[in-house]
């Protein structure tokens, strides 16, 4: 079974996180940059949190607060729901469904490690399903 270690040795360990006292403009400018939809939030130096687009738009904008006035730590999610790097790509997906959510931490060890989103675990699914096509294929060619 693939597992949540296979996405990162493909994708690569960055984590991305933002102080939890940060605005929300700030988190999203870092975001913006970085071309993710969420990142991680730091408290007194340990991950409280994940702050996403989705935190942004019901937190932020439809309760009309100022994006420069507000702390991060005032519409992050919290707590975590985080994997491993032994979580099966299934789980995941699993957990990301039932959970309703598109981002999750890998923690080991009590360290995060990395996050993956749901368009890795998609992307992850999609290549290894053209590898067994071509697989299968080639052994129907064979015949």
């Amino acid at each position: 079974m693939s597992s949540v270690s296979q996405i990162l040795s493909n994708k690569g360990a960055n984590v991305l996180s933002v102080d939890g006292d940060a605005s929300v403009l700030e988190a999203a400018q870092k975001m913006i940059d970085a071309n993710v939809g969420a990142m991680l939030v730091s408290v007194r130096g340990r991950i409280a949190g994940i702050v996403t687009e989705r935190d942004y738009l019901r937190r932020v904008t439809l309760e009309g607060r100022a994006d420069r006035d507000t702390a991060v730590r005032e519409i992050m999610s919290s707590p975590l729901i985080v994997v491993t790097p032994d979580t099966t790509v299934e789980e995941c997906m699993s957990l990301m469904t039932e959970q309703r959510i598109r981002h999750l931490p890998v923690a080991e060890a009590g360290e995060i490690v990395g996050v993956v989103s749901i368009g890795d675990v998609v992307k992850f699914q999609s290549k290894q399903q053209s590898v067994q096509i071509q697989y299968l294929t080639e052994y129907i060619n064979a015949r």
